[in-house]
């Protein structure tokens, strides 16, 4: 049985991620990155915003801060540690170049995403901010059936790839690790913490976030650093292989060669987006509540998330990668993709597997509080608030399930079918509403009136 929908995932994965769909996320990166006039160059400007506060200048829940934090949380998990070991071994080293290009042109999309969230944004029934995709397909694109679909592929698909895959993961790793946790004490620890976080709520996911992303970061920076330290020597010859094997599609496993450019650019834009999850819709519904006093304040904001995420993250840990394969080639024929990073980590002696653990430990947790949020609100719209409280428990569960199931690709399988299905409504809707997007860029980017405040926007103060 576990074979068939194996099978069947596999096969749908494939058609789903055939040329159609990379060229038109591609497609959709480039052209919101012409007309926008590559929004990317406004980085730094962008950062300048991270501590402001706005209060009393923007409505709003919670801080640019916070907002962006959240939003990496959910996307800094296993997809910048697994999954670019799992793009590296199928698509060969060349898949971390097509992986952080998709991180670069993906910084628009993610732009033109958070705008169109806080433009219609609403009030619900308890005078909470919520936005996002749906929100924007039915009162901007009037299309309120595209909208139902996108919530309802949402809220499901939260399920494969922020709670599943990543449950999943650290039960894999935990298992291999000297440390030898059973599946079943890692799902039971994991689920009672997300349980505890979700009935703080919003806030209580923020906070938790908030101290999360930033220190979990700087851990894995540190380790991925000791490991380019102590093979230093391989660090150009490894640059080297990646540029070129971008345009040969060489595959890490057997050095067979095959299907020369789709082959890495299949992988790695697939990973790429499973990573910063830039023209998915996702991270948009946690920029709508954040405070700011204009619709392209925290646009910009937003508009980092890929950066830190893919180009980043998970360009070094493909780095990493490839600089261990070439310096210790034994590793690529030692099985499964998803333990590749490990293996990496443990060249360096017992601290690279320990700093690898707790990275992909506080990144699956943070990930999974992360998804609960956007599955809450894509289902809310859907039924209303009453259920919220099933949904949650149903999360817990699945985090459970997650840690104990056997086979992985099916996972990864699933996860990639959401991905696929959750895009294509939202890029319909991005190109729908790209006149909103030029006219809001006008008027505050080009025109230079960042700090003008919107007096159009909802804001819970004046309700």
């Amino acid at each position: 049985m576990l074979d068939a929908i194996d099978a069947f995932l596999s096969a749908s994965c494939d058609f789903l991620w055939g040329y159609i769909l990379l060229f038109c996320l591609l497609g959709t990166h480039l052209y919101l990155t012409f007309i926008l006039r590559f929004p990317q160059r406004h980085l730094l400007q962008a950062m300048r915003y991270y501590f402001s506060r706005n209060d009393g200048h923007g409505g709003g829940h919670i801080s640019h801060f916070s907002s962006l934090m959240v939003s990496l949380a959910a996307n800094v998990g296993t997809g910048n540690i697994i999954g670019v070991a799992v793009a590296v071994t199928a698509g060969g080293p060349g898949a971390v170049l097509w992986c952080t290009l998709t991180g670069v042109l993906g910084m628009a999309t993610r732009y033109a995403e958070a705008l169109l969230a806080i433009r219609y944004r609403r009030l619900d029934a308890r005078g909470n901010i919520v936005g996002g995709p749906m929100y924007a397909l039915e009162y901007g694109l009037r299309c309120k059936w595209l909208a139902v679909i996108f919530a309802l592929l949402t809220a499901v698909a939260a399920f494969g790839i922020g709670n599943i895959t990543q449950a999943n993961a650290i039960s894999m790793v935990l298992q291999s690790s000297a440390l030898s946790i059973p599946g079943w004490v890692t799902g039971s620890v994991t689920s009672l913490l997300v349980g505890l976080v979700l009935l703080g709520g919003l806030k209580g996911i923020s906070r938790v976030c908030t101290a999360f992303v930033p220190s979990m970061s700087v851990v894995y920076i540190v380790g991925c650093g000791l490991v380019l330290a102590i093979h230093a020597e391989y660090i150009l010859p490894a640059l080297e292989t990646i540029f070129r094997c971008a345009f040969t599609g060489q595959a890490a496993a057997g050095g067979a060669v095959g299907s020369a450019l789709m082959l890495a650019m299949q992988n790695g834009v697939k990973r790429g987006l499973f990573s910063n999850e830039a023209g998915m819709g996702s991270s948009p519904i946690i920029s709508a509540p954040a405070r700011t006093p204009n619709t392209v304040q925290q646009a910009l904001v937003a508009s980092t998330g890929p950066f830190w995420d893919t180009v980043v993250i998970c360009t070094l840990t493909g780095v990493v990668l490839t600089i261990c394969m070439t310096a210790h080639p034994e590793m690529v024929t030692m099985g499964d993709g998803e333990l590749l990073t490990y293996r990496a980590f443990g060249t360096i002696g017992s601290l690279g597997s320990l700093l690898l653990t707790i990275s992909l430990a506080t990144f699956v947790l943070s990930t999974l509080l992360g998804w609960s949020y956007f599955g809450e609100r894509a289902l809310e719209y859907l039924g209303g608030q009453r259920l919220i409280t099933p949904y949650r428990a149903l999360w817990v569960v699945a985090t459970f399930v997650g840690c104990i199931i056997p086979r992985s690709s099916i996972v990864w399988n699933f996860a990639d079918c959401a991905n696929a299905l959750m895009a294509l409504p939202n890029l319909i809707c991005l190109v729908g509403l790209t006149p909103v997007l030029l006219a809001e860029t006008r008027h505050y980017l080009w025109q230079n009136r960042l700090d003008e405040k919107d007096p159009t926007l909802v804001d819970p103060q004046e309700h």
